[in-house]
């Protein structure tokens, strides 16, 4: 039967690492548990930044192209998601 997980080491501070198993055991997890759900955090809090910016570069764009076009500023709300969404 083939294995369902790979081993990942890396080095770490004593310090962290006692930091790190205090708060494993705080939370009854195992240290893979813990990783696994921090690296969830850390992925959802990445993918929350880079939808951010791309919602403001979204936003300074069609501020600019409306006032080419001399529309009113600032777009709705409605707009606004319209044009972060038509690209998906």
């Amino acid at each position: 039967m083939a294995r369902t997980t790979k081993v990942l080491a890396v080095s770490l501070p004593p310090d962290l690492v006692r930091e790190y198993e205090a708060l494993a055991r705080r939370l009854r997890k195992n240290k893979s548990e813990l990783f696994r759900e921090m690296w969830a955090a850390f992925k959802t809090a990445r993918e929350e930044e880079e939808f951010s910016r791309a919602q403001r570069r979204v936003v300074r764009e069609a501020g600019a192209a409306a006032r080419r076009a001399g529309r009113k500023w600032p777009l709705t709300e409605a707009e606004v998601e319209r044009i972060v969404f038509e690209d998906r």
